[in-house]
């Protein structure tokens, strides 16, 4: 209850009253001189270097640990000290995971978890506070990819994509932020993509879901920062095409190469220890999303199919059944197994409802 008043919005604080003419051009100078400020202190610590954050004995999530970038991550935190927790759909990616974390003489724990089901999310984020305390940051790291052109991507791959690389965000934050407003301490990270800002053929889920990301990591900044809750921070990564994270090892890149999983995740650190907001990788890709509206369609279209020819040239209909990744089988078997599940229901729900036709037709009472 304490945590809800403090951070409500409380209707006696909405000014409902008609801004004036005056009002809004005084209210629009004090945004410029507010804007100039911040842009002589983004100069300032750009020369003499931003201030690095202690992370020792935080406490922290990462979802997708059981391999990839999610485990170089929890590699990097284990050795500032930070507590590690990891979240994955594959058991044997987190006992591999773990054995190597715990050889470097850092904490961890793990948990089997698919964030695509809230009740699990909520579960295990209960069994944390009762066994290790409240988690102060969150690394909401895991991801799918389909990799298909819209029509040949069936829908449950579809929902899929959603439900992992986007949904995931509200279950996980709902579940951990309510203890960082208590403190007005935590961090939250959201590991997008520049396929969040800009549009890929051939990943038209995989795009939608990370626009969603980068919009969920916005307003929920926004709204952090209305509630006045300063010591919650928010950043969103959006890295070009990683290699060795199982996801897009083979990517058609003109331009621009693949980067390194080392580099990028040595990348993301230093982003949350600086608590920049937004983190583009490469960083010269801002000039890109600076001009994509500014310069005609023709431009932007002609840059970006000549960028990314193919994203996923392993996934054409010609070359036989695509290749899947650990996460994407275990994903598949669960719904396989979910689907099993209702058709049994339906099968169920059909014989007793022909059983109480039956009995209703003959007089008998069915219980």
């Amino acid at each position: 209850m304490a945590i809800a008043k403090r951070f409500s919005i409380d209707k006696s604080d909405i000014n409902t009253v008609p801004v004036t003419k005056f009002q809004a051009i005084a209210d629009f100078f004090v945004f410029l001189g507010l804007s100039v400020a911040y842009v002589f202190q983004s100069i300032y610590y750009t020369i003499c270097g931003w201030p690095e954050k202690d992370l020792n004995n935080e406490l922290c999530v990462i979802t997708g640990g059981g391999g990839g970038l999610g485990r170089l991550l929890a590699r990097r935190l284990i050795r500032l000290g930070v507590k590690v927790i990891l979240w994955d759909i594959n058991q044997d990616g987190l006992d591999e995971s773990l054995q190597m974390l715990e050889s470097l003489g850092g904490w961890c724990r793990t948990q089997k978890v698919d964030i695509s089901r809230r009740e699990e999310v909520y579960k295990a984020a209960e069994e944390i506070k009762n066994n290790f305390g409240d988690v102060t940051m969150l690394f909401n790291n895991a991801g799918v990819v389909s990799g298909r052109a819209l029509l040949d991507t069936p829908d449950h791959l579809i929902e899929r994509s959603f439900s992992v690389n986007a949904l995931a965000h509200f279950w996980t934050v709902k579940a951990f932020l309510p203890t960082m407003l208590e403190k007005d301490h935590g961090h939250i990270v959201s590991i997008a993509s520049m396929a969040g800002y800009v549009g890929i053929p051939k990943l038209i889920d995989y795009c939608s879901s990370k626009f969603a990301v980068v919009g969920f990591d916005e307003a929920l900044r926004l709204e952090l920062e209305m509630l006045g809750a300063d010591g919650v921070h928010t950043t969103v990564i959006c890295p070009y095409f990683i290699q060795a994270t199982g996801m897009f090892e083979d990517v058609n890149s003109r331009w621009v190469n693949t980067l390194n999983s080392e580099n990028v995740a040595d990348r993301i650190i230093d982003a949350v220890r600086k608590n920049e907001k937004f983190t583009l990788i490469p960083w010269y890709f801002s000039v890109l999303l600076a001009v994509k509206w500014i310069v005609p369609w023709g431009c932007t279209s002609g840059f970006l199919r000549r960028l990314v020819p193919d994203a996923t040239p392993q996934h054409h209909l010609a070359q036989g059944s695509p290749s899947i990744t650990k996460q994407e089988e275990m994903h598949s078997k669960n719904i396989h197994i979910n689907n099993n599940n209702n058709n049994n229901n339906n099968i169920n729900n059909k014989s007793l409802l022909i059983q109480r036709i039956s009995a209703s037709t003959l007089g008998e009472r069915v219980l």
